[in-house]
């Protein structure tokens, strides 16, 4: 892997790890010193954080990380529901039965353990399920463009959610009865009921990211193109 490459990458870990506040300044040299890479590479890198809209470079002012605003709450989200809605779709109708049943019996296992009490190490776990059946459903489209563009906005969402509403011991359990609903309807092959219920899942985060009750949640409406 380049060097270039390598800064990316650790940016991107240090950013979601929480080490780079959202909106605040960073020179080359402290990104020298996050990273553990030259200079060269840092320089190299910026560009393709400046195009993935992880940060900017503001005239007399520098490097500043991407901040979370309303604006990107409400458009990330919506990339997320174009591509996850058709991704889960094809899942439900194409999804081989194995894999299925290893996210189901995952779910099934944080759920479990969640009703003997919520830890930060289930939290955790939670988490890495959670993205991880999101990525699998992408992933299954097999379609490269479409991976990247969604790679790129779950940084996004990941940094919205951390900096907003992190998942909590009060929201794991809602979250996975929405994933349930989910997985039941890709294990009936009904792709329409899997969109709907994944939609509902999505607008329940939205909400909890803009500071809204995701109790008072309205059923999701299909995307318009």
């Amino acid at each position: 892997m380049k060097q270039r490459d390598q800064a990316y990458d650790a940016f991107v870990q240090h950013l979601l790890g929480g080490h780079l506040a959202p909106g605040s300044f960073v020179t080359q040299r402290e990104l020298v010193a996050l990273t553990g890479l030259p200079l060269g590479a840092v320089r190299e890198m910026i560009p393709r954080l400046e195009a993935d809209g992880l940060i900017a470079t503001l005239p007399q002012r520098g490097l500043q990380v991407a901040a979370v605003d309303l604006r990107l709450v409400r458009e990330a989200f919506q990339l997320r529901e174009i591509i996850e809605t058709a991704a889960v779709a094809h899942f439900a109708r194409t999804a081989p039965a194995a894999l299925v049943a290893a996210h189901r019996a995952a779910h099934d296992r944080v759920s479990a353990a969640a009703r003997g009490g919520i830890t930060p190490a289930l939290i955790a776990e939670a988490q890495a399920i959670d993205w991880g059946f999101h990525d699998a459903v992408v992933a299954h489209l097999g379609n490269g463009l479409v991976s990247e563009i969604h790679r790129v906005n779950l940084i996004r969402i990941r940094v919205i959610m951390q900096s907003r509403v992190a998942l909590s011991p009060e929201a794991l359990p809602p979250a996975f009865v929405e994933h349930a609903a989910i997985l039941a309807a890709v294990e009936a092959r009904d792709p329409d009921a899997a969109a709907a219920a994944l939609r509902r899942h999505l607008d329940t985060s939205r909400r909890r990211a803009l500071g809204l009750d995701p109790e008072d949640a309205a059923p999701a409406s299909p995307a318009t193109p």
